[in-house]
């Protein structure tokens, strides 16, 4: 039985409770409750005896611990009259994807749902305990699940997004610790690594699309600024201000907004243009008008192919199921940012400043150089090539 004494000239309470050896034999323990509220002390004392009670009876698991060290922090917070938010695993993601409906993409919501509803399933009963009984353990056999049965990037991806979700429930104060955090993720075996193309092959690029003006304009500004196709795709002319030679919008993926000075060939693609009177009208109305970015990289890797870059898709079968992961071309609209990148470091840019143009900036980097300029990339931008020209 648990007991709790006061020592003379000391100001908190003590606990006196009964632990037992692999033997089954009781020893007495005297400890500090570290506290002089005498209910927070009755409440720590019991919880340290009822895991005492679970260890002798051989129930004390990682999982039953954190249910006693759970259910102990309710009980003191109710000793003070607050309470103790609570959440079960599955209301606490079910919670998280209703927060992300209203901040996230409609595509990107979906595959957040597609993700945490495999989670759910994967844990089973377990999805209804409550949410600190999760360990890193539970999590490490999910990824695993999905390396088995889907592939390792999804594996990966699948990883961040419940870093993510219970990263939300830490910031709360639901979570102590991320237990997704503790879990690494996996390495690629055949990881094809996109490089940038060479000028001439870019050439090849904005000839294979002459006659399709929206996609050269596509191409040019991917190119020069480095930017991802679904941000470009759904760019407004009220982005743009002519007069200052820039354009501002604000990335989806990372939320950071961006202000690029426009170099000369954008500027003339951009002139080349029909007017509008509508500031909201999208430069790229067409692209703009798909719901899927994965749709305008068909139609880019279609370009690739009439260019002679890539090799057309068949819908012959392979024998490998639609689990097996699609295999990844070293070439793709991505591979824009990585020629602007090679561009600007061949013209004797500094990789900080190439970072701040194209968006691969670190926290580090961010918080060295915040006082880099407009101007300081606009005289970086003017030394890269005019690949319009001949």
């Amino acid at each position: 039985m648990a007991s709790i004494h006061r020592q003379k000239g000391k100001p908190n309470w003590f606990c006196a409770f009964t632990v037992y050896d692999h033997s089954g034999n009781a020893k007495r323990v005297f400890r500090s409750t570290e506290t002089s509220n005498k209910k927070q002390a009755r409440q720590v004392c019991d919880t340290w005896q009822r895991a005492a009670l679970k260890a002798r009876n051989g129930n004390l698991t990682a999982d039953s611990a954190r249910e006693v060290i759970a259910r102990g922090v309710a009980d003191v917070l109710l000793a003070l009259g607050a309470e103790l938010p609570r959440h079960n695993v599955r209301k606490w993601c079910e919670t998280w994807l209703e927060a992300k409906s209203i901040e996230a993409e409609p595509s990107t919501h979906a595959r957040y749902t597609r993700i945490v509803e495999r989670f759910l399933d994967f844990l089973r009963a377990k999805a209804n305990r409550d949410l600190t009984t999760l360990e890193a353990a539970d999590i490490s056999r999910f990824r695993d699940q999905e390396a088995k049965l889907l592939s390792r990037a999804t594996a990966n991806l699948s990883l961040k997004v419940l870093r993510v979700c219970f990263g939300e429930a830490l910031k709360q104060g639901v979570l102590a610790v991320n237990p997704a955090v503790r879990v690494s993720v996996l390495k690629s075996k055949d990881k094809s690594a996109r490089r940038a193309f060479t000028l001439s092959e870019i050439k090849r690029i904005l000839r294979a699309c002459a006659d399709d003006a929206e996609w050269r304009g596509l191409i040019l500004f991917g190119l020069y600024l480095g930017q991802r196709l679904g941000d470009l795709a759904r760019v407004t002319w009220r982005s743009v201000n002519l007069e200052a030679g820039e354009i501002a919008f604000t990335a989806r993926k990372t939320g950071r907004r961006v202000v690029l000075p426009l170099p000369q060939p954008l500027l003339e693609y951009l002139a080349s243009l029909p007017a509008t009177d509508d500031p909201d009208a999208f430069i790229f109305p067409q692209a703009a008008r798909a719901t899927r970015t994965g749709t305008l990289s068909n139609q880019f890797r279609e370009i690739l192919v009439s260019a002679g870059l890539a090799e057309p898709r068949t819908h012959a079968a392979t024998g490998k199921g639609r689990s097996q992961s699609r295999e990844t071309s070293d070439l793709s609209f991505h591979s824009l940012r990585h020629s602007a990148v090679t561009m600007l470091k061949a013209a004797g840019v500094s990789d900080v400043l190439a970072r701040e143009i194209i968006g691969h900036e670190s926290a580090v980097v961010s918080r060295q150089y915040t006082h880099l300029t407009t101007d300081d990339m606009r005289n970086a931008m003017q030394r890269l090539p005019d690949v319009t020209n001949g």
